[in-house]
């Protein structure tokens, strides 16, 4: 059974469309990202499908219950980190984390499991003002997963964290996503690259790409990466075949963007030693998504 699914998901706020027909299903077992520009419409879409605001027409249903008709037992299956992580900064960490499991009538052995699960341990003596900002990620990512929801709702999970935490975070995140619905929004390209098995681009309210990672960076559209043994004028490059874009990341070294399916390397090597160059270096890389999504975004 799908985890969320939404049918015809429009959303105004005044005369601004917020949301357009919007179609998704998110199966259960799966972590897709959730990608857009700042006032695309991705808080909106997180905030209907929690059932903190209404959407204006459509169909929103979390584990087939529709969430209009039954918004408790529906909150009662998401666990919902926002970007801006609201805590009772005043309370101790395990003072809050019992707060959130009354809430659910669930006994202190989840309180005790979910510290350990999300490393709060060495913390989880102190008081959450006393906290860095990493490890209040953390305190609000336990609150979320304390009552093993079926659905997490993620903005912005790994905002804050150090290199060691974001590894650990991912890992649980990546751990969690076998066996719950995950919807993960971030501006973090790499995270999504790490986490992520499909991905959705949200665009104006629209849904512009809906995919799996895989399918996104392998497809006609190949990147080169050269270098060599001289400087050159990008202008030089003119009269290569079936190109897209050309960059000059660093003195010698330029990336290639081809429109074809067919391998330029090839081509490359005839061309330089045409031109009289030498190739000290040259790989094929997939599209990452950082350009997918300005190429997706930018049209």
């Amino acid at each position: 059974m799908d985890g969320i699914t939404l049918q015809q998901v429009n959303k105004k706020f005044g005369n601004q469309q917020v949301l357009k027909d919007i179609n998704i299903s998110l199966p259960t077992g799966q972590i897709t990202g959730l990608l857009g520009p700042n006032g695309a419409g991705k808080s909106t879409l997180m905030k209907i499908i929690t059932g903190f605001i209404p959407a204006d027409s459509g169909e929103v249903k979390v584990q087939g219950i529709p969430v209009d008709k039954l918004p408790m037992e529906t909150k009662s299956k998401i666990g919902y980190l926002p970007e801006h992580n609201p805590l009772y900064t005043e309370m101790y960490v395990r003072e809050y984390l019992s707060f959130v499991a009354g809430i659910f009538s669930l006994p202190d052995t989840r309180i005790e499991e979910v510290i350990k699960e999300t490393g709060l341990m060495p913390e989880a003596h102190k008081k959450i003002q006393e906290l860095s900002k990493g490890y209040r990620q953390r305190v609000g990512l336990a609150a979320a997963i304390i009552h093993d929801p079926e659905i997490l709702i993620l903005d912005e999970p790994t905002t804050g964290l150090d290199p060691n935490q974001l590894v650990e975070i991912r890992e649980l995140i990546k751990k969690l996503g076998k066996e719950k619905t995950i919807l993960l929004s971030t501006h973090i390209m790499q995270e999504v690259e790490q986490m992520a098995e499909r991905v959705l681009i949200i665009n104006k309210g629209e849904i512009v790409a809906d995919k799996k990672l895989k399918e996104l960076q392998t497809g006609q559209q190949q990147i080169i990466e050269v270098e060599f043994d001289l400087k050159i004028e990008k202008e030089f490059f003119n009269e290569l075949p079936h190109l897209d874009r050309v960059e000059n990341l660093m003195d010698s070294i330029w990336c290639f963007a081809f429109n074809t399916s067919e391998d330029m390397r090839p081509l490359l090597f005839d061309f330089a030693s045409k031109n009289g160059l030498k190739i000290l270096d040259m790989h094929k890389k997939n599209r990452n998504l950082e350009q997918l999504f300005k190429e997706i975004t930018q049209k």
